[in-house]
C-alpha cells in the first residue's frame, strides 16, 4: 500500500497567556461563585431526571425541567419544537433579541444520555441519584454528605450520575450564562438562540426535519456547540470540527452447531480463529491501517491549520499514566495526531463463552463490532465499502444475511456484514470570521490559554447544521477530559461547569 504521511497533529494554538481579564469577566466568575450552591442544588436535581431518548416520560421530565429554568432565566419564546411524530423527542427552543445588534448565534446542547446499566457503577452509586464525591472515581475519594455546611465549594468536587457532564452541562452552563449576563446588567452583543435537543444519543435521527421545518426561528450566523470533554491538560479548548461516525458487524461461520473440540478439533473449521486473523489483516503492528484507499479521501489541513500545530500541549506521557498502558497503538504518531486521521476500532468480539461458562467446543460462529471515526473529506459509505472490499480480498463470501445451506456447501469461508448507519465529519476552516470572533471571544472569558483544535476526538452530526441550518457550527466543551461520558461512573467536576458558565457568557459578548 502507498505509504501516506500526514503532517497532521492536534492543531492546537496559545492564544494569549496571563492575559489582562476584562471587568465583566471578572464580574461573572464572582455571581457564580456568589451562586454555587444554589446553582449544585438546582444541577442535581436535573441529574436525578432519567434521560434515554426512548423514555417519552422521563424526557417530557426534562424538557419541563429545562423550559422552565429558561423562561425563570429570562429567555423568551419558550417552546418545543416537534415534528409529526410523537415518539420523536423534542427539541427545546427559546430566544433573546438584543436592540441593534446585527448578528445571531445559537447555543445547542443535547438533554439526552446514553443507556446505563447500574450494576455497572460503583457500590452505592446509581446512574440517577447523584453523589457529591471529593475525587475522581477512579482514584481514592470520599463522599461528600452535606455540602450546604462548606463555607465553599470545592472546584475539584466531582456530581456523579448519567447526563451530569454529556451533556446536561452544557444546557446549564448556557442557560446560567444568559441569567449572569441579565442579572448583571450586561446586555449580549448579538441576538441568541437555544436549542437543546432531545435525540442525540439516539443518533439525531430526526435533527434534520426539525431544523427544516423550523428554519425561520433558527436562521443564524453560526452555531455554538456545546458537548464533549475540554483538553487533557486542563486548558480550555475550541474544536472547530468533528469526526463523523458509522460503524459495521461482522459475523463469521463455521459449521452449522458448536462441536466437540476433543472429537472435532484440528478438522473442523473454528471461526473465532478465521474472525481474528481478518481483523489481525486490516491493521499493522504500529495501528496503520492497511485496508486499500481508507486515507485516501482525507481532507488535509491547510496552511494556516499546519502552522497552529506547533503550539499543542504534549500530554501523552502523562494520560499513558492515568490509563495504565505503556505503548500505544500507533507509537510513531501522537495522540493528537491520531485524532485527525480516520480510525478503525474494535468495539467488541463475541464467540461462545469463557470464564465459568466456558465448555469444550468449537464454537459455530464468531462476531465483531466495528467503529469507523471519520474526518473531513471521508465518506462514510465509502469507508464501509473499502473495508468490504478488503473481506472479500480475503478470500471471504460476503453474506447480507445467515447463510444458506446452499452455500455452506459451495464456500471456504463465509461472512455476514451488517452497515450501521453513520454520518461524516464536519470542519469549520480556521480562518472564517467565525471561528475567529469565536476564539477572540473565549481568549477574553477564560483564564488559562486557549487551545484550538481543527477536530474533536468524538463525534457529533454537526454536518447537518451545515447542510440544513446553513450555518457553521463550532464546539466548545465545558466536561473535564476524564469525565466517563458513555460508560459507568459518569462525572463533572464542578470547577469545570463554573467555568463553562463564564465562557458561554463571554461567547454571548462576542465581537459582532
Amino acid at each position: 500500500m502507498k505509504k501516506i504521511i500526514f503532517s497532521i497533529a492536534l492543531a492546537c494554538i496559545v492564544m494569549g497567556s496571563l492575559f489582562a481579564q476584562p471587568t465583566e469577566a471578572i464580574r461573572i466568575r464572582k455571581y457564580v461563585q456568589d451562586n454555587e450552591k444554589t446553582w449544585l442544588k438546582e444541577y442535581l436535581n436535573f441529574i436525578r431526571i432519567p434521560n434515554l431518548a426512548s423514555d417519552k416520560i422521563s424526557i417530557q421530565q426534562n424538557a419541563t425541567f429545562i423550559m422552565e429554568m429558561m423562561k425563570k432565566s429570562g429567555i423568551q419564546q419558550v417552546q418545543l419544537l416537534e415534528v409529526d411524530k410523537p415518539e420523536v423527542p423534542p427539541a427545546i427552543y427559546g430566544e433573546v433579541n438584543v436592540p441593534g445588534a446585527t448578528q445571531t448565534i445559537v447555543f445547542y446542547a443535547h438533554y439526552d444520555g446514553q443507556p446505563v446499566d447500574s450494576a455497572q457503577w460503583l457500590p452505592g452509586w446509581h446512574p440517577f441519584k447523584p453523589l457529591l464525591i471529593d475525587s475522581a472515581p477512579n482514584r481514592r475519594f470520599s463522599v461528600i454528605a452535606n455540602y450546604e455546611s462548606y463555607a465553599t465549594i470545592n472546584p475539584n468536587w466531582r456530581i456523579t450520575g448519567r447526563g451530569s457532564a454529556d451533556d446536561k452541562a452544557g444546557i446549564f452552563s448556557i442557560i446560567l450564562a444568559y441569567e449572569s449576563l441579565r442579572q448583571l446588567g450586561i446586555a449580549p452583543t448579538v441576538n441568541l438562540r437555544f436549542f437543546f435537543e432531545g435525540e442525540e444519543e439516539a443518533g439525531s435521527t430526526h435533527l434534520a426535519e426539525i431544523l427544516t421545518r423550523h428554519a425561520s426561528l433558527l436562521k443564524s450566523d453560526g452555531w455554538i456547540i456545546c458537548d464533549g470533554p475540554e483538553h487533557p491538560s486542563g486548558r480550555p479548548v475550541v474544536y472547530l470540527g468533528v469526526r463523523g461516525d458509522a460503524g459495521m458487524e461482522l459475523t463469521v461461520y463455521g459449521s452449522n452447531r458448536p462441536l466437540h473440540s476433543g472429537h472435532y478439533g484440528n478438522w473442523a473449521p473454528n471461526p473465532a480463529f478465521l474472525l481474528s486473523r481478518l481483523l489481525a489483516s486490516m491493521k499493522d503492528d504500529d495501528g496503520n491501517v492497511l485496508i486499500k484507499g481508507f486515507y485516501d479521501q482525507v481532507t488535509p489541513l491547510t496552511e494556516a491549520e499546519k502552522k497552529v500545530v506547533e503550539s499543542v500541549p504534549m500530554i501523552d506521557s502523562e494520560l499513558q499514566k492515568i490509563y495504565g498502558f505503556k505503548r500505544p497503538e500507533s507509537p510513531n504518531r501522537s495522540l493528537a495526531a491520531s485524532l485527525l486521521l480516520p480510525s478503525l476500532n474494535i468495539n467488541g468480539i463475541q464467540s461462545a463463552a469463557t470464564g465459568k461458562l466456558a465448555s469444550n467446543i468449537i464454537p459455530s460462529i464468531a462476531t465483531a463490532t466495528l467503529d469507523l471515526r471519520l474526518v473531513a473529506g471521508v465518506d462514510y459509505q465509502k469507508q464501509q465499502q473499502l473495508i468490504e472490499n478488503h473481506i472479500r480480498e480475503q478470500g471471504y463470501f460476503v453474506t447480507g444475511s445467515a447463510p444458506t445451506e446452499e452455500e455452506r456447501a459451495r464456500y471456504d469461508k463465509i461472512i455476514q456484514v451488517k452497515r450501521k448507519s453513520g454520518y461524516n465529519a464536519q470542519r469549520t476552516p480556521l480562518q472564517h470570521p467565525f471561528a475567529q470572533k469565536v476564539i477572540k471571544a473565549l481568549n477574553s472569558a477564560s483564564e488559562l490559554p486557549l487551545v484550538i483544535s481543527p477536530s474533536m476526538g468524538g463525534s457529533l452530526p454537526l454536518f447537518i447544521f451545515e447542510q440544513y441550518a446553513n450555518a457553521l457550527p463550532i464546539t466548545v466543551p465545558v466536561a473535564n477530559f476524564d469525565n466517563n461520558q458513555h460508560a459507568e461512573n459518569e462525572n463533572m467536576r464542578i470547577g469545570n461547569l463554573w467555568s463553562g458558565i463564564s465562557k458561554m457568557a463571554g461567547l454571548m459578548r462576542m465581537t459582532p
